[in-house]
């Protein structure tokens, strides 16, 4: 019998080569390709951790993790909005349950950029919020439908009260900022709020997403809405890098067999030095992946009862990972000669993507590093990663 979500692992491993045809082109459209978007559509990916009585498929990290991975392979910038657009279908199920059932009455997900920043200012306004702002990174929000959007609401008592807030994406201005040197193909302009009167049901506590504990966990009962935000975010970020780890080892081995080095009549693939590079690269891909598998694991034991060390543990893991693939592929390129910097070649960018993903603010390493020391120590983690 078929494991649960496995033809959504099929369908992701037999959609990586069409990532990989179109990625030149979306890097260049600064936007994802249309065919893709289409085609990740029609194969229900984006259904996957939306609830069964919506329409979804209620699945888990475990499988997120497997179709994140596999069309990683393909390109870096889609799976990356991928990954998040299936990520974002999971946080608004942790809303109220009013907004749920509006979002999801004639749909089984959504295209939603999101952002975790605070950018905005919310003022309480006739049942609701008054919301102003502008945020970053809206990671394929030229195919959104709906946007997720971080805000402080200032209100009389003083009270810090951070929030996220879901509007549609009509009621949003779309910047064009997205001029860059890597994951050029996730289209991530800025998002420009002005004076939108937002229900009070689009709205949720920040802190309660961030432990797992909104109201999407009192009325969802699989286990997967009772999870925290920031270690599913930060799979869902960590995925593009591991994949094109493995996809950069891969191509360096079939590349080895045929490639004759300059000024020599032998193939790469008889050097000593160069087959001592594809077996460290090999293992240390697998070092990455195997951090991703076992942050997993853990999320799906542990929920949101983990403690802050835990917490702290799974963040550090993923940043390790992230870190770890990014030497892997800068290793392979620098062993791959001056063709591998080629625009046409999937290396060079597999590189830029990796080398931009890698300064995202969960993957900074010594940040990591030093939260998950103090919570060895005791010491309070100062900060939510």
């Amino acid at each position: 019998m078929a494991a649960p979500g496995q033809d959504l692992v099929e369908h992701a491993q037999a959609l990586a080569p069409l990532l990989r045809k179109h990625a030149e082109e979306a890097e260049q459209l600064r936007q994802p390709h249309d065919a893709v978007i289409s085609a990740l559509e029609a194969s229900g990916i984006f259904e996957l951790m939306v609830p069964r009585c919506y329409g979804g498929r209620e699945l888990d990290v475990d499988t997120f993790l497997e179709v994140g991975l596999a069309l990683a392979e393909g390109d870096a910038s889609m799976s990356w909005v991928a990954t998040f657009y299936i990520e974002h279908n999971w946080m608004f199920c942790q809303f109220p349950e009013a907004f749920q059932r509006e979002l999801f009455s004639d749909r089984t997900y959504v295209l939603a950029p999101g952002s975790i920043s605070m950018g905005g200012r919310a003022e309480p306004d006739e049942g609701g919020f008054r919301l102003n702002g502008r945020w970053g990174w809206a990671t394929g929000v030229m195919h959104g439908n709906w946007v997720l959007v971080g805000a402080q609401v200032n209100r009389e008592d003083k009270a810090v009260d951070l929030r996220f807030f879901a509007l549609p994406k009509s009621d949003i201005e779309v910047l064009d900022t997205w001029h860059v040197d890597g994951m050029c193909g996730t289209g991530s302009h800025d998002m420009v709020v002005h004076d939108q009167l937002v229900p009070e049901e689009r709205s949720v506590s920040f802190l309660e997403m961030l432990g797992g504990t909104g109201p999407g966990s009192k009325i969802h009962p699989h286990p997967s809405y009772h999870t925290p935000m920031l270690p599913i975010l930060g799979l869902a970020a960590s995925m593009p890098a591991v994949g094109q780890a493995r996809a950069a080892v891969r191509g360096f081995r079939e590349r080895m067999q045929d490639r004759i080095l300059y000024g020599t009549a032998s193939k790469q693939s008889e050097k000593p030095a160069a087959q001592m590079r594809l077996a460290r690269a090999e293992i240390e891909a697998g070092e990455a992946e195997g951090l991703l598998r076992s942050v997993a694991t853990q999320m799906m034991v542990r929920r949101n009862r983990a403690t802050p060390e835990e917490r702290s543990r799974w963040m550090a893991s993923l940043a390790y990972a992230v870190d770890r693939s990014k030497r892997v592929i800068g290793n392979i390129a620098d062993a791959s000669g001056a063709s591998a910097h080629f625009l046409t070649h999937a290396l060079q960018r597999a590189k830029r993507d990796v080398d931009t993903l890698s300064c995202h603010a969960i993957f900074d390493l010594d940040a990591r590093l030093e939260t998950y020391g103090r919570t060895m120590l005791g010491l309070d983690p100062q900060g939510p990663f």
